[in-house]
């Protein structure tokens, strides 16, 4: 009969040392990725508390070496407020950056979807032609633009020549929208359109349900370009103040409180706090959409 011998067990000398070297790699790598991950956090966030604490401090303090305001004054944000115009601007500045969003999206999906899903003769050759729109300077094109609406549609002075050209489709919307619609299988299009769906019920009950993401991405993106443009409002609204947008006021208000750091500090928190707060809230979506442009096509 034949012992088979069991193999000898390892001794506590040759398991523990092991174990704690490993152990202790692992905690010294979280400490080290969370390290990090703590100072980028610092480093972008520090910024927003500085700008907050010197709104909040008196003319004088705000001049000084002090970092926490004594006393609070809440008082310069009412201040801001009542600044003649700087409600005008904040209306002006939701109208641009809410109707042009709106009519960026609508305009662009269609065509993305047409790019995406129907196969015609020229399907590349159009691709090709949105992409290159993305490569050619507003500035190019500033002077015959300017021209046609202040001297053929006389709208000069008004944000009408920011937000109607919006209604007509964005090439970055347009390709990044295709981009998300290619990672939709098409079985589920044939499927709709099996079931007697007509193109546009297919885009409106099928397309656009999935492609949430994408159009949160867009939406997202064209707000923020409304929201924080400068360019365009100082070449189409800089001769109406009524007309003036947050970010062109805000250059009018830092000239006109040149030393009223509180105040200045107050009014671009002001005008940064909507953009924060859309983008906290939408961050998922906004992430997702980005991020699955890039899986297929």
């Amino acid at each position: 009969m034949t012992h088979v011998l069991d193999k000898p067990a390892e001794s506590p000398a040759t398991v523990t040392p092991t174990a704690r070297t490993a152990r202790r790699r692992a905690l010294l790598e979280w400490i080290a990725v969370h390290s990090l991950g703590v100072a980028a956090a610092l480093f972008f966030t520090l910024p927003f508390v500085f700008v907050l604490l010197t709104s909040l401090m008196s003319d004088s303090q705000a001049l000084s070496r002090n970092l926490i305001p004594d006393p609070w004054q809440w008082d310069n944000y009412r201040r801001v407020l009542d600044t003649p115009g700087f409600l005008t601007w904040w209306r002006n500045t939701l109208l641009y950056a809410g109707l042009g969003t709106v009519l960026t999206v609508v305009s662009s999906l269609p065509v993305a979807y047409a790019l995406a899903k129907f196969r015609f003769r020229g399907r590349n050759l159009t691709l090709m032609l949105v992409i290159s729109m993305m490569m050619l300077p507003p500035q190019v094109v500033v002077i015959p633009m300017y021209l046609f609406w202040a001297k053929q549609l006389d709208l000069s002075g008004t944000l009408w020549p920011l937000i109607v050209p919006m209604a007509f489709g964005d090439a970055f919307s347009i390709f990044l929208l295709r981009q998300f619609l290619t990672t939709i299988p098409n079985e589920y299009v044939d499927a709709a359109k099996v079931d007697g769906c007509g193109e546009l019920r297919t885009l409106l009950r099928v397309v656009v349900p999935m492609a949430r993401p994408g159009i949160a991405a867009v939406a997202l993106f064209q707000f923020f370009y409304a929201w924080n443009d400068y360019f365009g409002p100082q070449i189409y609204a800089s001769e109406n103040p009524g007309a003036w947008t947050l970010s062109y006021g805000l250059e009018s208000f830092k000239g006109a409180h040149h030393t009223d750091w509180n105040l200045t500090m107050a009014a671009t928190l002001l005008v940064m706090a909507p953009v924060i707060l859309v983008f906290f809230f939408a961050q998922k979506a906004f992430v997702e959409g980005v991020t699955l442009t890039g899986v297929k096509g």
